[in-house]
């Protein structure tokens, strides 16, 4: 297993488009981090569904972290939604998951997107605190909206062309 503090430019994490094949791993660090994680059948919808803006990143040849969202047209404007990202503990504080969300970034701002859009649970401030670093800013709450009837902070950045 190759180590956190092996990582250098000797051998670069790479953030590639997501597979068929990845799913297994993306579900592995899906579990491994949340209390409500997504199922398989979700992860393989949205590789349907989002393909262009289905990242992963690995290292060594191993998924590490993963990042998936898709555009929303409101019929006034378009908004990429980061819809889930993890990176799996022994990799974190490594600037994968900073490298992950640029990537969709830049992705949905290449399809005309006026921002991004994620919703994060109001108890899970160290994700809030990791999203403002990269520009997010509270927009509103969600009452309710997770399953356990946790809020939801819902978080923008937009773009400037």
């Amino acid at each position: 297993m190759i180590r956190p503090h092996e990582i250098s430019s000797y051998m670069p994490v790479q953030i590639r488009r997501a597979t068929s094949l990845d799913i297994p791993s993306i579900v592995a660090i899906e579990q491994e981090l949340f209390i409500d994680p997504w199922e398989q059948g979700v992860f393989l919808e949205a590789l349907t569904y989002y393909p262009g803006t289905y990242f992963v990143a690995a290292f060594g040849g191993r998924v590490v972290g993963f990042v998936v969202g898709g555009l929303e047209d409101t019929g006034e404007n378009v908004y990429g939604h980061l819809c889930n990202l993890g990176v799996t503990p022994f990799y974190q504080h490594r600037s994968i998951g900073r490298m992950l969300v640029n990537r969709i970034e830049h992705q949905f701002a290449l399809e005309l997107a006026g921002g991004v859009q994620l919703e994060v649970r109001s108890s899970n401030t160290v994700a809030q605190q990791f999203y403002r670093r990269l520009g997010y800013r509270d927009v509103f709450r969600l009452a309710y909206y997770y399953s356990n009837g946790e809020d939801a902070v819902v978080m923008m950045k937009w773009f400037r062309f």
